[in-house]
């Protein structure tokens, strides 16, 4: 029971359930040109204006020939490292930025989550600011005394709402602003990052929002530096790099494709650096459960054993190994290494096999995934190989969650 990288292939009826939705955001040949100037003074720039101004300002492409369609009622994450366009093509779409070439249309009312506050004055109080910034988003007076209340009461401002916002906490100001945008109806909802911010039960409330808002068919558009989370959340992604769409699919494949992008970008660095090339490799990893046969479901209670073979081009004395294993989410379900169980590796010169057995598994139905490394004592990364194998584990209506536990109930008299 073994799978290689180039089998994980998308699925061909991924797009099959939004096929027939209409198109609430067409994104066409969009580019989009910042001008970054070299003179640092006023004096500067009045020596250099007219022709010789030239050379002393450089076009900078943050977004080159994008094309998009986003389907209505789907969440879609924009991934790629920093610098690579994500929060340019986020206000593009809300009409935040014009872009210097190609189109976009929209349909329906967007909320753009990207600069939260943008359109608070400080010496207003937070009820000022509220009606000001509804009226900015689109709503009428009348709209915004309606949801007065709902949004008071999610931003958890409390008294403070007739305070003056200047004296606002950094995490006061997001949370009213927040509250503010996501009460205006939208049809479209952007989102830059903004899940991070404010306390855990903040982010948790905003989180069950977002998902309040796909149940009702409403369109996300979302940027996140966290993996798991557009996996979690996202329907599909894209992935932009140097200002490029290269990757649209399914979000556990761009982020896949997302990492191997960092790797690259990782190994250039190295080489640019003078540093040699990797000597070490995760060349194959198969996987086993004792009793079943190739591409079964595992059961409860199964064994599952992992066998990777490693490699490094001149004699390691000391290493480690270990992996770890996500479920479809990118959610870390289990890991471990050699370190951490006390195993000790003999010199490796050349090739060998690594084996672990996982005893007695009781993780929660779905399909989860394998990733194997290949570790210097220290526990550094020498070599990675993602998504090197996948398991499915059989669903039970008895249970929910990423694991399983034995429960049983009794009922008390009162």
């Amino acid at each position: 029971m073994s799978i290689d990288n180039d089998l994980i292939a998308p699925s061909e009826t991924e797009d099959a359930v939004f096929e027939d939705a209409p198109t609430v955001v067409s994104i066409r040949n969009v580019s989009k040109r910042f001008v970054i100037r070299k003179d640092n003074s006023l004096k500067e720039r009045i020596v250099t204006l007219g022709r010789a101004g030239r050379r002393h300002s450089e076009n900078f492409w943050a977004l080159k020939d994008v094309n998009l369609d986003i389907p209505a009622g789907t969440t879609i994450g924009l991934l790629g490292p920093n610098g690579s366009g994500k929060s340019t093509l986020l206000k593009v779409i809300g009409g935040i930025l014009e872009p210097s070439t190609g189109s976009v249309a929209r349909r329906g009312r967007l909320a753009a989550l990207i600069e939260l506050g943008a359109g608070f004055h400080p010496d207003l109080t937070g009820r000022e600011n509220v009606f000001l910034n509804a009226a900015i988003l689109g709503l009428t007076q009348e709209e915004a005394e309606e949801k007065f209340d709902d949004i008071l009461r999610f931003s958890g401002i409390g008294e403070f709402i007739d305070t003056q916002v200047k004296f606002y906490s950094s995490g006061m100001y997001v949370r009213l602003a927040f509250a503010v945008a996501i009460h205006t109806d939208p049809d479209v909802l952007l989102v830059d990052e903004v899940l991070a911010v404010g306390d855990e039960q903040f982010q948790k409330k905003c989180l069950d929002k977002i998902r309040e808002f796909q149940q009702q068919g409403r369109t996300i558009i979302l940027v996140s530096h966290s993996l798991g989370q557009v996996q979690e959340l996202c329907d599909h992604a894209v992935v932009l790099h140097h200002g490029e769409v290269k990757f649209q699919g399914s979000a556990r494949h761009a982020v896949k494709n997302f990492r191997e992008i960092l790797e690259g970008r990782r190994v250039a660095e190295a080489e640019a650096a003078g540093e040699e090339a990797t000597p070490g490799k995760v060349e194959r990893v198969e996987i086993a459960a004792p009793g079943r046969a190739p591409g079964e479901e595992l059961q409860p209670g199964d064994d599952l054993v992992i066998r990777m073979t490693v490699s490094h081009t001149s004699p390691l004395e000391e290493w480690n190994s270990g992996f770890k294993i996500e479920n479809q989410h990118g959610h870390l379900v289990y890991g471990t290494d050699s370190r951490k169980i006390g195993f000790t590796h003999q010199p490796l010169h050349g090739r060998t096999i690594v084996e672990y057995r996982l005893r007695d598994i009781q993780f929660g139905g779905g399909p989860y995934f394998i990733h194997c490394f290949l570790a210097k004592k220290t526990g550094e990364h020498i070599a990675i190989l993602r998504e090197a194998a996948r398991f499915v584990m059989a669903d039970d209506d008895r249970h929910a969650g990423m694991t399983r536990v034995s429960t049983v109930a009794r009922e008390i008299p009162a």
